[in-house]
C-alpha cells in the first residue's frame, strides 16, 4: 500500500518532479480512452489540478501537482492493474541504472534485502542487464546500509522499472489496483438496489465489470439505514459522479426467516422491473442462493422483455474480499452466515408490499464529500 507519508519524505529529499503511472490491466488494454476519461473526470471530482493524461505506449502518464493525492484518487477507479508514483528519465541504460540506484539507495531502509525489477522495451540491452547493473551499483554505494539482493519470492522492497519506447519510469511507491474494467464501458445504464451485504457487493461488481450503474436502496425497519448509508458512502466515489442520485423504498416485509428474505428480493425485484432500464443487475450468486430461485428471478425479468446480469457468477472467495474493500469488515460474520441459503419454495413477491413501497420513494441527491452519511440520513429526514 502507499505509505503517503514516506513519499512526501522521498519526494522532498529528492526534489524531482514525479509523474502518477497508471497500469491498466490486461481488461483494459482495448479500453484506454474511457480509463483516460475516467481518470481526468475523479481528478476533477476530487480538485486534484494536473498539466496532462496521457498514454506512453501501454501506460498512462498523469503530471498532477500533487502526485500523492492524485494516485490516491485514481486508485478509486477500475480498469487499473497498479499505480506508481515514479521518476521519468529517457530510455538509456546509463540513465536508468544511475536513476535505480539512486531511488533505490533513498528507498532502502538498513539490512533490507531488494529486488531490481524491470520490465517494458529494452533498446539495444537487455533488460536483466539493467537489473545486474543497478543491483551491483546499490551494494557497492550503499555498503553502510547493509541492504542485500533478494529473490523473486524474498525479498523486503521492490525496486520496479517500467520501460516505455523512449522513457523509463522507476518507482518511488506503487499500490496495487482494483481491477475490472473501466466504469461506463458497457454504455447501457444497468439498475441494482442495496439492501444486504450480499446485494451491496453485487452493485460493487456491478460497477467493477463496467455498467453505468443506477443504484436504488431498499429497507424493511428504519434501525437498517445507519448501516446501508455507511456502505453506499463507499459505493458512490466509483460512479464518477460530483452530485449522485438515490431512490429509498421502504418495504413492509417482516425481517425474520428466509421464506420472508426471498419475498423480499422478489419484492426488490419487482421495483426495479418499475424502472425504465433494460438491464437488471441481480444480487444473487449460484453459490448463495438454490438455482431455482434465481432460475425463477431470470425467468421473470424475461417475460418483461428486459436483460437480466447476475455480476456474482463466478465470485467465489473474493466476495469477501470484495465486501473489505467496500467497509464491510464487521459484517463478515454475517455474510458467512448467509451463504448456502436451503429452501424448496420459490415465494413470490408480495403485491401490497411492493405498490405501498412505490408510494414511499424518496429521491436524494447526494454531492460527494466528507459527511456523506449524515448527509443521506439528513436528506431523509433520520436522527442519527
Amino acid at each position: 500500500m502507499l505509505n503517503y507519508k514516506q513519499v512526501e519524505l522521498k519526494r522532498e529529499k529528492m526534489n524531482e518532479i514525479s509523474y502518477v503511472v497508471v497500469f491498466p490491466n490486461i481488461f483494459s488494454k482495448n479500453k484506454m480512452p474511457q480509463l483516460i476519461k475516467n481518470i481526468k473526470k475523479i481528478l476533477k471530482i476530487k480538485n486534484q489540478k494536473y498539466n496532462s493524461v496521457k498514454r506512453d505506449g501501454s501506460i498512462i502518464l498523469v503530471d498532477a501537482n500533487d502526485p500523492v493525492f492524485a494516485s490516491s484518487a485514481i486508485n478509486l477507479l477500475f480498469g487499473i492493474e497498479k499505480i506508481a508514483i515514479a521518476r521519468q528519465v529517457k530510455n538509456d541504460f546509463q540513465n536508468i541504472v544511475s536513476e535505480i540506484t539512486t531511488i533505490g539507495g533513498n528507498l532502502l531502509l538498513k539490512g533490507e534485502k531488494f529486488l531490481v525489477k524491470v520490465e517494458g522495451i529494452s533498446k539495444g540491452f537487455l533488460v536483466k542487464d539493467i537489473e545486474i547493473s543497478a543491483t551491483s551499483n546499490i551494494i557497492e554505494k550503499k555498503s553502510n546500509l547493509g541492504a542485500h539482493p533478494g529473490t523473486d519470492e524474498n525479498f523486503d522492497k521492490l525496486l520496479y522499472t517500467y520501460l516505455t519506447k523512449n522513457n523509463a519510469y522507476i518507482c518511488i511507491f506503487s499500490d496495487k489496483g482494483k481491477g475490472g474494467i473501466p466504469y461506463q464501458s458497457q454504455k447501457e445504464q444497468t439498475i441494482c438496489a442495496i439492501y444486504d451485504e450480499i446485494s451491496a457487493v453485487s452493485c460493487y461488481e456491478t460497477i467493477k465489470q463496467g455498467y453505468d450503474t443506477k443504484i436504488i436502496i431498499c429497507y424493511r425497519q428504519k434501525s437498517e439505514l445507519m448501516n446501508l448509508a455507511k456502505i453506499i458512502n463507499q459505493i458512490i466515489p466509483r460512479l464518477m459522479q460530483e452530485k449522485i442520485e438515490l431512490e429509498f423504498y421502504y418495504l413492509k416485509i417482516k425481517s425474520n426467516g428466509i421464506k420472508n428474505y426471498l419475498i423480499y428480493i422478489n419484492s426488490i425485484l419487482e421495483i426495479m422491473l418499475n424502472h425504465s432500464n433494460k438491464k437488471i443487475s441481480l444480487g444473487l450468486s449460484p453459490l448463495i442462493f438454490p438455482a431455482n430461485f434465481i432460475d425463477n428471478a431470470l425467468d421473470h425479468v424475461f417475460t418483461k422483455n428486459k436483460i437480466p446480469i447476475i455480476p456474482l457468477t463466478g465470485v467465489d472467495d473474493e466476495l469477501f474480499r470484495e465486501a473489505k474493500e467496500i467497509g464491510l469488515e464487521r459484517n463478515i460474520k454475517k455474510l458467512e452466515k448467509m451463504i448456502n441459503i436451503s429452501s424448496n419454495d420459490v415465494p413470490k413477491f408480495s403485491k401490497t408490499s411492493v405498490e405501498s413501497a412505490l408510494k414511499t420513494k424518496q429521491k436524494i441527491f447526494v454531492k460527494l464529500g466528507a459527511n456523506n452519511v449524515h448527509d443521506i440520513l439528513d436528506s431523509l429526514n433520520e436522527n442519527h
